[in-house]
């Protein structure tokens, strides 16, 4: 165990985290995205007994977000037709704001626009999150 880092971070998340560069993304996952499907060029990280918004929290408190694009956060967007409401993306900016102190950095990607972009992430995370368009995806900064 090392100090200052959330318990929820396995070792080998921490060495994905470590490893990114500047513009790399990682998508953090709900339990109906094809994780594995989708991740088959990335390294896909299970962490299936856990929520969505205590990894987004747990990671932010190590990752930089971009600085140099306007949504380094992005969404995967309802799609058309289907009722669903998105709580979670109001948590999801207030973990953001809260942990990073940023606002007005989400983005939304229509569905398989997003699928098409997460085939490209450095890393997936699945998670075991159950709430509907739970998946985000973060491009990461520079450390200053």
């Amino acid at each position: 165990m090392l100090l200052g880092i959330p318990k929820i971070l396995s070792p080998e998340l921490l060495k994905v985290l470590c490893e990114m560069g500047h513009s790399d993304k990682i998508v953090i996952a709900d339990g109906n995205f094809p994780a594995e499907s989708i991740g088959k060029n990335a390294k896909v990280i299970r962490m299936d007994g856990h929520g969505a918004c205590e990894v987004l929290e747990a990671v932010l408190k190590l990752f930089p977000l971009d600085t140099y694009v306007e949504k380094p956060v992005s969404l995967m967007q309802v799609t058309p037709g289907d009722n669903v409401e998105t709580p979670i993306w109001d948590e999801y900016a207030k973990i953001i704001k809260d942990v990073q102190g940023k606002e007005n950095v989400m983005g939304e990607i229509e569905r398989f626009a997003f699928y098409e972009e997460a085939k490209k992430a450095y890393a997936i995370i699945a998670t075991g999150e159950s709430a509907l368009y739970a998946n985000i995806m973060l491009q990461k900064g520079v450390v200053k």
